[in-house]
């Protein structure tokens, strides 16, 4: 065939533009195609223009990506052939899930006894530890990702990916323990300083150190602050200066409780304090709170449920509740578990048979106007201070308490750790003739003591303590306070459940046997009983149940056996065999516990200094200066008796 000689070149050329508008754009409503023909899109003219497509507007191939998608097109399939079409030999490319589980692979998987998964990730020469499944990680990923390919991962590729590296975390990796602020590894304790170094103090029998890699892992919970870098060379009496407390007594028993917390291990006694406006409850709160682990939201209210006294625990070393008005039956047994040590089980979200599992020990604080732990198992657990008023003209601008406390905290949390690390040493050979209810606790701030001052101080100030909230819990019971009441007029009662219930509700009236607290069946006083019974017995009432006769008959005796109302002051005694007297540290002088310029109370805080009062308080900070640690702990005088409650009067 030959062209037209007639025919001009410009014209040959207008034609072919014409021709090639006539054709049709194979993109031109693909999705619609799509939707009748699956197999549209992979036509040649068709793959052809979606592989120009996604190489020279990839925004506009992702949207159409998007339609042919919802229309019913294999999209792997169809990636797979316009990679193909580009030249590309191995198919499609990696995923970005696949991108995302090789770049986890720097990091140090491992797995804690429950199964949940960690990482240690190394960020700029120091090693942290966060959860697979916590934020940190997260992002941690994703800012690789963005590293690596300059672009952001999508929502289901990270989620994918995670589940991946949880599982090599779980099968792969070893087991290690993850602590929160406290944490302990062959007789040393860590305590973690929260900076962004993510350094920890060590501390042995030998003393105390600052460490930039601790061996143990720490967890960083939300709103967890960093601590201070503690300094050698304080005094434990700063710490008094910003603590309303009134005797040497209640401050000894606030120095053992943080000494406590600093243990990796339980049990914690859980410290109440309570008295009227002004008393600076929550400030006393917030400083203990602030020594030992601080927090963004120091203080919270009182949980509703387990659930939320479960998760506060899984995220904080110390729990600080205030402005308590009360305390129901399950938060007073759950505070109790948590004290003592033991296990908390709720149901995981979105799932109908998987436990979230919490088994650990922690410190708590608890404040309140009123008397507000009534049940006698956790006053069992506690320590009492009763917090009075402070005088307006003895009060400090709280601006200028907290510059003060933040100026003195190193020195003071290094005095304490000075502590601890002599309790590490003297534990081994600390001993008590007889053990209280929290005995490790006991044995603890035992050990730790002859650090700040002279041996059996503690106890002293300890079996005071537990003295004064025998009558308080039994003043607070209606039953255990009836009970007394009846059993003053005789020596022993014997005869049924229903019997006693009778002769209670006699003794107190119709009006107080109409009110909630009151016990409404024998079965329900029979409990009360037991309850009570640890508490009775300790001023001298025994409660016994017992069967008679052939039909079984349940019986309950109540004998008075002779015991003093405060029998904890003669039990156990520091054993003289952990400290000689000649190691014997500085006098009540030298701990100097009057600060006059840091008071935040009055003078007259301390309580009277004469008549009575000054019976009931015998200086317990003065230094044993007999010959023979035996006879100095045999003299330790009472420091409760019923004639005079100066040093720890009860609202």
């Amino acid at each position: 065939m030959s062209l037209d000689q007639n025919v001009e070149p410009k014209n040959l050329i207008a034609d072919a533009i014409d021709a090639a508008k006539d054709m049709p754009d194979p993109l031109a409503g693909l999705a619609e195609k799509t939707a009748a023909d699956p197999g549209a899109p992979f036509m040649s003219e068709a793959l052809e223009a979606l592989a120009a497509l996604k190489k020279d507007h990839r925004a506009t191939f992702e949207a159409l990506r998007s339609q042919l998608k919802k229309a019913g097109c294999r999209v792997t399939a169809l990636d797979d052939a316009i990679a193909e079409e580009n030249g590309d030999a191995g198919g499609r490319g990696p995923t970005q899930a696949d991108i995302l589980i090789d770049l986890a692979q720097t990091a140090e998987l491992f797995h804690t006894p429950d199964g949940a998964g960690f990482a240690d990730l190394d960020i700029n020469g120091h090693r942290e530890t966060w959860p697979i499944r916590a934020k940190g990680f997260r992002r941690w990923l994703a800012r690789r990702f963005f590293e690596e390919t300059g672009g952001a991962p999508s929502s289901e590729a990270l989620q994918s990916a995670l589940n991946v590296i949880e599982a090599k975390a779980h099968f792969d990796a070893p087991e290690r323990q993850v602590h929160i602020r406290v944490g302990g590894l062959d007789g040393r304790l860590y305590l973690d300083l929260g900076d962004e170094a993510w350094r920890a103090v060590e501390i042995d029998a030998d003393g105390w150190r600052v460490i930039d890699k601790p061996p143990v892992r720490f967890r960083r919970a939300s709103g967890m602050k960093p601590m201070p870098i503690p300094v050698r060379g304080g005094s434990v009496a700063i710490l008094r200066s910003f603590l309303n407390v009134q005797t040497d007594a209640d401050f000894v028993l606030v120095v053992a409780w943080a000494l406590a917390v600093l243990r990796n291990r339980g049990p914690y006694p859980v410290i109440v304090l309570s008295g009227e406006q002004g008393s600076a409850k929550s400030t006393f709160s917030s400083v203990l709170r602030s020594l030992l682990d601080p927090n963004t939201a120091p203080l919270r209210a009182l949980p509703r449920e387990d659930r939320d006294l479960f998760i506060a625990a899984s995220n904080g070393h110390v729990l600080a509740f205030d402005n308590v008005s009360g305390l129901p039956a399950w938060i007073s047994d759950t505070l109790c578990r948590l004290a003592t040590g033991g296990g908390f089980s709720v149901r995981q979200l979105y799932s109908d048979q998987d436990e979230v599992l919490f088994d650990a020990a922690r410190p708590v604080i608890l404040n309140g106007i009123e008397d507000i732990v009534t049940r006698p198992d956790l006053a069992d657990r506690a320590v009492f201070l009763t917090l009075e008023p402070i005088p307006e003209d003895r009060r400090r601008p709280e601006q200028e308490l907290w510059a003060a406390f933040e100026t003195e905290r190193p020195r003071i949390l290094g005095v304490l750790l000075d502590a601890v690390a002599k309790g590490l040493a003297e534990l081994p050979r600390t001993k008590l003739d007889k053990l209280p209810r929290m005995a490790d606790f006991a044995l603890w701030a035992t050990a730790c003591e002859t650090a700040l001052w002279p041996q059996g101080t503690f106890w002293s100030a300890y079996c005071g303590n537990r003295d004064d909230a025998v009558e308080g819990v039994i003043d607070a019971d209606p039953i255990a306070a009836a009970v007394r009441a009846v059993i003053t007029t005789r020596t022993e009662w014997t005869g049924t459940a229903s019997e006693l219930l009778g002769a209670l509700t006699e003794m107190v009236g119709e009006r107080a046997a109409k009110s909630k607290t009151w016990p409404d069946s024998p079965r329900a006083l029979a409990g009360r009983l037991r309850r009570a019974a640890t508490f009775l017995r300790k001023i001298g009432i025994d409660i016994g149940f017992e069967r008679e006769g052939r039909a079984r008959t349940r019986m309950i005796r109540i004998t008075t056996t002779g015991k003093s109302a405060s029998p904890e002051t003669e039990g156990p005694q520091p054993s003289a065999s952990s400290i000689p007297p000649a190691d014997q540290p500085k006098s009540n002088s030298g701990n100097g516990f009057a600060l006059p310029g840091l008071r935040t109370v009055s003078s007259l805080a301390d309580g009277p200094t004469g008549g009575n009062g000054s019976l009931a308080r015998i200086n317990p900070l003065k230094s044993h200066t007999e010959a023979g640690a035996d006879g100095a702990d045999a003299r330790h005088p009472r420091q409760s008796t019923p004639e005079n409650m100066g040093w720890r009067a009860r609202l």
